[in-house]
């Protein structure tokens, strides 16, 4: 009897399935983000509740529209104009490899593998759930924050005061102690470069409240791409995931070098988060770099790796965020205007820069070794499987160098004015090349994986951990799934039936004497008579020369009821058999 399951069946198994991967992924993505704020301190300001979704949503890609005002005395004559623009990657990672996992998950649970239309009914379902989450963030995502303006607009450290030095030089305004309507208001007090009445100036002591909000429309369209770029590169990455015979061949050809890139840029981020804390024990604030480095360690990681592979970098920082840049990077892209930095201008500061050009080309090289091991030789040349290899990769990073970069880029903005004037600007932007990135991406990804194809050939690697044989034929076992307790191995060459008489297919044996065909009579062919009495086995003459009776009819001694059985027969006499 076959049980046949119901579309119902199936229907309700695939949103169970995508219920259960966009829960678990928004409650690890909530987590991370609501640690990273409380380890930063951001609950001193305001409620974390409506940060955490705030942080969410920009994780996705979304946009968080944030408008400051300052108010002293009851009156709102200094606002703030905000614009941030930046992308905080490790929620962003740790959403991305859960959602891909789970979903994958998902596909291989399906018997006999997913078809094309399952595969895409899968991915419809996780992408609606997960944009209607994201319209939730959107509407919980809104509240206000208030940071003492002191700390928004500090005294800059090479002396000279702060902005509020500004003040008596507004055109129009004059001298502030003699506003109309203010009068004097008490005994003046000294600021640097600035006398200011004593009311006046509590505006230095003023509190900034930000109010943000989150950008609906924008937000969702954002989120639905972000949930379609990562179950597509989750796809690339997987090599045991089966895919539609549809899409065997492209799972053939790309899978190999994007699996090995994305594991090599998910052990770099590791390096993060231990550098970032590292860092912070050194510098005396390890739970503020604990949660630098839960939100932005892939930012600074990823950034370093273009960066280390000559992609060149544009940036610019005025103002008050200058004093929270590290020294050589305030040196780099301070100053006023849009400057480069590259490697070289970074060396000038500090030779020690030179490393991160060595660690990304050793990266490099550990995926082009790796996407040679998980592709599988089809002919003896090394010299065409190095160039396969070099394409794979080549074409992958071409893509993955770009995207980046442009995950990376940054830019805060905030403009404080004083009655309608502009009292303090400051700014950070940095931003990279793409068009430089696919192109130096693509040179790269092809050296990395000629050379690491040679070093796999050499070494006896090359293909040993290829998801398919040689020859086109799909292995009946993924990695690890073989019988036994073992994981089949690849052949080093292609199997021969010349060499290996195993492989050889021999043609069924023919009898030397085939039996006559039976006679034919007028009804049809003869019954065959049975063997005469001493033709078989059981009859053949003894050695006494008389044949034993046929099994039938051996006589059997008869026994009544309750009659002992007879003794056995006494022993004979040693040697007489012989």
């Amino acid at each position: 009897m076959s049980v046949t399951a119901s579309p119902h069946t199936g229907a309700a198994a695939v949103l169970l399935s995508a219920v259960a991967t966009v829960c678990w992924t928004f409650l690890a993505m909530t987590g991370v983000a609501a640690l990273g704020l409380y380890l930063l301190g951001a609950d001193a300001y305001g409620s974390l509740g409506p940060m955490t979704a705030a942080v969410l949503v920009l994780a996705v890609g979304g946009t968080v529209t944030p408008h400051g005002d300052v108010s002293a005395f009851g009156v709102s004559g200094v606002t703030a104009e905000t614009a941030v623009d930046i992308v905080p990657l490790g929620v962003s990672v740790v959403g991305a490899l859960l959602l891909g996992l789970l979903f994958l998950r998902s596909l291989r649970a399906v018997p006999g593998g997913a078809t094309v239309r399952e595969l895409l009914a899968r991915a419809a379902t996780v992408t609606a759930l997960f944009t209607a989450l994201v319209g939730g963030l959107a509407w919980a995502g809104h509240d206000s924050v208030t940071i003492p303006a002191r700390r928004l607009v500090p005294e800059p450290a090479g002396g000279g005061g702060g902005p509020l030095d500004r003040l008596p030089d507004l055109p129009g305004l004059g001298d502030l102690g003699d506003l109309p309507g203010l009068g004097d208001l008490g005994l003046g007090r000294e600021l640097p470069g600035l006398v200011l009445p004593d009311g006046l100036a509590g505006l230095a002591d003023a509190r900034l409240r930000v109010d943000f909000a989150v950008a609906a429309w924008p937000s969702l369209v954002a989120g639905v791409v972000w949930v379609l770029a990562v179950l597509l590169i989750a796809l690339a990455a997987s090599r045991r995931t089966p895919l539609p015979r549809a899409l065997s061949g492209a799972g053939r050809a790309v899978r190999p070098a994007a699996s090995a890139l994305t594991q090599v840029l998910l052990f770099a981020v590791l390096a993060g988060p231990a550098a970032g804390v590292y860092g912070g024990t050194e510098g005396g604030q390890p739970q503020r770099a604990l949660g630098a480095a839960l939100l932005g360690a892939p930012n600074g990681v990823w950034l370093a790796i273009p960066l280390g592979l000559f992609v060149p970098w544009y940036g610019s920082a005025s103002g008050a965020l200058l004093q929270v840049l590290p020294a050589p990077l305030r040196e780099l892209i301070g100053g006023g205007g849009e400057r480069p930095v590259t490697l070289a201008r970074a060396a000038e500061q500090n030779g020690r820069v030179w490393v991160v050009a060595l660690l990304a080309v050793l990266l490099m090289l550990l995926a082009g070794v790796l996407t040679a091991t998980r592709t599988a030789r089809t002919g003896p040349g090394v010299l065409a499987y190095a160039g396969g290899c070099a394409l794979r990769l080549g074409a992958v990073t071409a893509l993955a160098v770009p995207l980046l970069v442009w995950l990376t880029e940054a830019s805060v903005a905030v403009r404080l004015s004083f009655f309608g004037i502009g009292v303090h600007e400051t700014g950070l932007g940095l931003r990279g090349s793409l068009g430089a990135g696919v192109l130096l991406g693509a040179v790269w990804g092809a050296a990395a994986g000629l050379a690491g194809a040679l070093l796999a050939a050499g070494t006896g690697l090359a293909g040993r951990r290829a998801a398919e044989l040689p020859g086109g034929r799909a292995s009946p076992y993924g990695p690890g799934d073989g019988p036994g307790p073992y994981t089949p191995s690849t052949p080093y060459r292609r199997p021969n039936p010349d060499t290996n008489p195993y492989l050889r297919t021999l043609p069924p044996r023919q009898p030397e004497h085939p039996p006559p065909p039976p006679p034919e009579g007028p009804g049809g062919p003869r019954p065959r008579k049975p063997p005469p009495h001493g033709s078989d086995t059981a009859s053949a003459p003894t050695v006494s020369g008389k044949p034993l009776p046929r099994p039938g009819q051996r006589p059997r001694p008869k026994r009544h009821w309750g009659e002992p059985p007879p003794e056995p027969p006494p022993p004979g006499r040693p040697g007489a058999g012989r």
